[in-house]
């Protein structure tokens, strides 16, 4: 049974006058910003190695630096929503954009612990700003074009993510110095942000937004339902090629072919999210996905061979694509608080979602192991379709 596609214009704007405020340009500009984001985050993977080389540090030194990357983005957004409501987006995602542009050389110079460590929290704290400003930025220009886009402006996120990570990878592998490699990668990453200033949307602000808004009512769910999400892909991009070279499915050097999958089947799944989701509506996404993705998960932790794993990992990664875009929307369109708050308890939720999603899986594996940790997250995915009838509820 397939639900009404939802209404996305929540003000009393007529057909006329919204149809002349659908204007390509703004969905362009803001397509760039997350296409900035994801680049300029995969960027920074490929310089990890040179990074510890670098400094000469350890494994845990190593991740208390890679950890002021998630601390800068999760404070960083907190603070986001009060820019955005009381400033509008374009100010902040063009301020984000060049910033990530500017400190990403940075990262490949920058040679003691406490500088690098700074920079990372800096770089973070300009991605978590431009996630919460390009989403509140995108709900709005979904308003007005009045049809379904969020799950085609999370997909450039993700091919961000592909072509900052092969762009890097490929100048490396040809011997560039890190430093100059960067400073390419920033010179894209600038150029993109300064072709969509022109025409980002300029959205609503009040000097007299107020400075906190405690999430509330129907964002809770949404905020804890996005942790959900996150947490899963944050596990299987960690553990997923533990789980599947232990098992004996696939040996040691094919490890990363489940999140390759996984991460092609999102992708996919993004591109052709809003016309399934016009088809279908909120409310049937949400709950197709969620129980594609546990089944997934299932197929994954049960399949005595590698053929039927790879197919486990491209069921989750379809069925989770557009779970997060329709969670966006729906922040976007509430009415509890506003909405640049809302998206951004969304948005840091989910973050923190991803920083504590495989130190969980880790902890839960240790006591029941790691194939029974999986079905966790199997458990955990079904949540969104029990809860889907309450984030559409009108």
């Amino acid at each position: 049974m397939s639900a009404s596609p939802p209404t996305l214009s929540t003000d009393t704007t007529d057909s006329h006058d919204a149809a002349l405020s659908d204007r390509p340009e703004n969905r362009l500009a803001v397509r760039l910003a997350f296409l900035v984001a994801g680049f300029g985050v995969a960027c920074w993977a490929p310089l990890v190695p040179f990074a510890r080389q670098r400094l000469g540090i350890d494994e845990g030194a190593l991740g208390v630096l890679l950890l002021c990357l998630g601390l800068g983005s999760v404070s960083a957004m907190l603070m986001a929503g009060v820019i955005c409501a009381r400033h509008g987006t374009k100010r902040l995602i063009i301020a984000s954009g060049l910033g990530m542009a500017v400190t990403l050389p940075l990262l490949s110079v920058l040679a003691t612990p406490w500088s690098l460590g700074a920079a990372l929290a800096v770089f973070g704290a300009c991605l978590g700003s431009l996630d919460v400003a390009m989403n509140v930025n995108a709900v709005e220009v979904e308003k007005q074009s009045g049809r379904p886009l969020m799950s085609g402006f999370h997909a450039l996120y993700s091919v961000g993510g592909f072509a900052g990570a092969g762009f890097m990878t490929l100048l490396l592998s040809l011997e560039f110095e890190p430093l100059h490699a960067t400073l390419l990668g920033a010179v894209l990453m600038a150029a993109a942000v300064v072709m969509a200033w022109p025409y980002l949307l300029l959205t609503s602000s009040s000097s007299q937004a107020p400075l906190f808004v405690a999430p509330r009512g129907l964002v809770v769910l949404l905020a804890a339902l996005a942790g959900i999400i996150f947490l899963v892909e944050g596990a299987i991009l960690d553990w997923s090629a533990l789980l599947i070279t232990s098992t004996g499915l696939v040996n040691k050097a094919q490890g990363g072919l489940g999140f390759m999958l996984f991460s092609v089947a999102m992708t996919v799944g993004r591109f052709s999210g809003d016309a399934l989701v016009s088809r279908l509506g909120d409310r049937t996404t949400l709950i197709s996905g969620g129980l594609l993705g546990a089944l997934g998960v299932a197929v994954v932790v049960l399949s005595p061979m590698a053929a039927l794993a790879a197919l486990g990992f491209v069921m989750v990664g379809l069925g989770a694509s557009n779970l997060v875009p329709v969670l966006f929307r729906r922040a976007g369109q509430q009415t509890v608080m506003p909405a640049a708050f809302a998206v951004a308890a969304v948005t840091s939720t989910g973050y923190a979602g991803v920083l504590l999603g495989p130190a969980l899986i880790g902890f839960v594996a240790h006591g029941v192991g790691l194939s029974n940790a999986f079905w966790w997250l199997g458990g955990l995915l079904l949540l969104v379709p029990i809860a889907a009838r309450w984030v559409v509820a009108r």
